[in-house]
């Protein structure tokens, strides 16, 4: 059952979901400072300092750990569809799985949709991936993360830098990934009900725009699509009650038939990026111990 926090915490979600469902739609400038709701489900953790950085002409922020090791590293690509979502709003998760990991985390600006729509993302993310490198991080102390719409990025980014023959990290950990641009998976519609944040008009409005009339079967936008042949170990955490359930089993899937080292983590009854709540529900604090206790002997840590 879940914890009376997290109740009262999907309580708050729909709020946040309800007031962008107006007549007419809110422009996307009042969607994207909205966010900001999201970024204070959580509390900031103690221990740890956030510095902003210019990641070869990309903004990003690190969160650093006292203590944490210094030349290891996690690169985290936030969610919002590629539409909305900023750095700034992820401090709390980062900091909290700077904690977690004992390593610096790089939050990544990446330019968004529609001003820059697909393959603005993940060559933004590559080209993080290989400014880390640049500064002295060894791949295998480098790991990805991200959430929703960064949850697929994190694949495509593993798929990009194997297609150019470019490395993979030591390992990766989409949180509710968003892999399938269409909405064709099962869950989309048998928890519908449920899922108070993520619904198949919003998903669609986004990945109309992330596209700008690309193809939505494309592996590096959609990658359920993908050959994972190659990619990096890779640990998936997903809430029982989201409409995007179903992506993480297809992914999970394309990654077991391509012989990767997957791992996929179920956790009942919580919704889309419940880990943004780390700090003020239990359930978040645990599936970040989880990312942490998974990574650290991947890093070397």
């Amino acid at each position: 059952m879940a914890s009376t926090e997290a109740e009262a915490i999907k309580v708050e979600l729909q709020a946040f979901a309800e007031a962008l469902q107006t007549d007419p739609p809110p422009e996307l400038d009042e969607m994207r400072a909205a966010y900001e709701t999201l970024g204070d489900i959580g509390r900031p953790p103690s221990g740890v300092s956030w510095t902003d950085v210019d990641v070869d002409g990309i903004p990003a922020i690190w969160a650093d750990a006292d203590g944490g090791a210094t030349d290891r590293v996690l690169l985290y690509v936030h969610g919002g569809g590629y539409v909305i979502g900023a750095a700034k709003y992820y401090t709390n998760l980062t900091g909290h799985l700077a904690k977690a990991i004992g390593c610096r985390v790089l939050n990544l600006d990446y330019r968004l949709a529609p001003e820059h729509p697909h393959p603005a993302p993940v060559e933004d993310a590559v080209r993080a991936f290989l400014w880390l490198r640049s500064q002295g991080f060894d791949d295998r102390h480098i790991a990805i993360a991200g959430d929703s719409a960064g949850g697929g990025l994190t694949i495509t980014t593993m798929l990009s830098l194997r297609d150019r023959d470019l490395g993979q990290p030591a390992a990766a950990v989409p949180i509710s990934p968003w892999g399938d641009l269409e909405g064709l998976g099962g869950t989309m519609t048998t928890n519908a009900d449920k899922d108070v944040l993520v619904g198949l008009e919003m998903l669609q409005a986004m990945a109309m725009m992330f596209l700008a009339g690309g193809d939505a079967k494309d592996p590096l936008a959609a990658p359920i699509y993908a050959d994972y042949s190659g990619l990096a170990p890779l640990y998936i955490q997903v809430g029982g009650d989201e409409t995007l359930l179903d992506d993480t089993v297809r992914i999970v899937a394309k990654a077991e038939e391509a012989g990767v080292d997957v791992t996929s983590e179920v956790f009942p009854e919580m919704q889309h990026v419940f880990q943004f709540a780390a700090g003020r529900m239990p359930e978040a604090d645990e599936a970040v111990a989880k990312i942490g206790a998974y990574l650290r002997p991947r890093l070397g840590l």
